[in-house]
């Protein structure tokens, strides 16, 4: 019986230990994103690059943090900004129809320093003009974000800030809102790395358990979220922000 189980849910030849793990690492890294406002896709990232095929990182991260951006998106469905999310919106159409046509590698280390120098100076720099946190500039970000997620999928950080900046620090809503942005960016990769030829199917098993184990962890993160004061909440985002931002700056330099 378990060995079917693993046959049905695992690609052929993963361990089933290592799923576990996965799966694991995900309800917790849901749970850090839902409480802290980011960095548990970050997290989840890193652990999947040193667990699975290089070329399946980027896609099965993809569906794995839409799978828990909706959920989150739907716990605190009451809290999205959608003026924000209807202007983030085509720039997401937009970032992934330019990113399909240029699927390549690009330099990685100049990708995240650039990702790293924006996410400090969101977060510690002068506040953001209002018409940069208007209409045209939310497609802008949500274009140029969603271009560079679909070659590295660490812009989480860099959104995270950004929705900070316009919500103006209230915790439920930059969650939710950055919940929905996220669900947005992310729904594209399935589209693109399945015309790129990305066999999604021997992944989805996997997939389907661990968006299931993000759902509990998400619920309990709310509850945790509803814990914390706003003023707290600011200070353990900016910390957390800091500290993802300087981890891509030491990856681009080593």
């Amino acid at each position: 019986m378990f060995d079917v189980i693993v046959d049905v849910l695992l690609p052929a030849g993963f361990s089933p230990w290592l799923g576990f793990a996965l799966v694991l690492a995900a309800a917790l890294t849901s749970m850090v994103t839902a409480s802290l406002g980011a960095g548990g896709g970050v997290i989840l990232l890193a652990l999947l690059a040193l667990s699975v095929p290089p070329s399946a990182i980027i896609p099965v991260h993809g569906l794995v943090q839409l799978g828990s951006n909706v959920n989150r998106m739907l716990m605190l469905w009451r809290h999205v900004d959608l003026r924000t999310i209807a202007w983030f919106a085509p720039g997401v159409a937009l970032g992934a129809w330019l990113a399909s046509l240029v699927l390549v590698e690009l330099p990685a280390n100049v990708i995240q320093l650039c990702i790293a120098g924006f996410i400090l100076l969101l977060v510690w720099g002068p506040a953001v003009p209002r018409q940069a946190l208007g209409a045209v500039g939310t497609v802008l970000a949500s274009t140029f974000t969603s271009f560079i997620s679909m070659f590295v999928g660490a812009t989480g950080p860099l959104v995270a800030a950004y929705v900070k900046q316009q919500q103006s620090h209230k915790r439920f809503g930059t969650v939710a809102t950055f919940a929905a942005a996220m669900s947005l960016q992310h729904a594209p990769k399935a589209l693109v790395y399945g015309a790129a030829g990305f066999a999604f199917r021997e992944w989805l098993g996997l997939v389907a358990v661990m968006i299931a184990a993000g759902a509990l962890g998400t619920w309990l993160g709310i509850r945790l979220l509803g814990r914390l004061g706003d003023r707290r909440f600011d200070l353990v985002f900016r910390i957390l922000l800091t500290a993802l931002a300087l981890r891509l700056f030491w990856q681009a330099a080593s």
